[in-house]
């Protein structure tokens, strides 16, 4: 039950600080300063969670990283449930936070919708923005398989490459899709968005589920074939 709270409370934290970054500096491409802000805030974040939590359920908090080991074989089916339930309650949780905490001071949220993704940066298309959630999520988990691995001998600066990588495809990826490669990440502030009478990112929410899922699939596949000695 420990890890299932850890992942929770990662998963939480990652929003609350990277979703809630974003809702405060906005995520204009052309505000180069405030893009690289909100990228920092959810790499940053992860690497502080990987000092934190990762020792107890490995900090994954993130439905797709999950996969990925399940896939691996660190974990089994019944763990990569409740490791994805857990993620997406503390997604929930991070998200009315957010919400409670503009609500009450008179924030005004930059994003329109609690830091969820949308597809207005590739033209509305759901096929694009599929594209762009699949690589990115694929480059990620990627990294993760191989810096996490046995062979891998990178010891404790582990968190570090794993959060940088992330700020990296944030850093890409934010003008195009508001970046997503987490499914619980997206789920959060949806649902909290449409609760709050923004239906519209629930739309699109698909691509940021499949997306991320498919990504990471191929991602463990792709390592298990490179570590293998067949």
């Amino acid at each position: 039950m420990k890890k299932y709270v850890a992942e929770a409370i990662g998963t939480m934290t990652l929003v609350l600080l990277g979703c809630g970054t974003a809702m405060l500096v906005g995520c204009d491409p052309a505000s180069g300063s405030t893009y690289l802000l909100t990228a920092l805030a959810f790499g940053l974040t992860i690497v502080g969670m990987a000092y934190c939590v990762g020792n107890i359920s490995g900090c994954h908090i993130n439905p797709a990283v999950s996969l990925g080991v399940l896939i691996q074989g660190g974990i089994n089916v019944t763990e990569f449930i409740g490791y994805c339930i857990s993620q997406c309650i503390g997604a929930l949780v991070g998200s009315a936070l957010t919400a409670a905490i503009f609500s009450m001071g008179g924030i005004t949220d930059q994003t329109g919708g609690l830091g969820s993704n949308g597809l207005g940066g590739v033209g509305g298309s759901a096929p694009a923005g599929l594209l762009v959630e699949i690589l990115l999520t694929f480059i990620f988990v990627l990294v993760i398989l191989g810096v996490t691995s046995k062979k891998a001998g990178h010891g404790s600066f582990g968190g570090v490459v794993i959060g940088f990588t992330l700020v990296l495809v944030h850093i890409f990826g934010i003008g195009l899709t508001g970046t997503s490669v987490n499914p619980a990440r997206s789920i959060g502030p949806a649902i909290m968005a449409a609760i709050g009478g923004n239906t519209e990112p629930l739309t699109s929410l698909w691509v940021f589920i499949v997306g991320p899922l498919v990504g990471a699939a191929i991602a463990a596949f792709v390592y298990k074939y490179l570590e293998s000695d067949k």
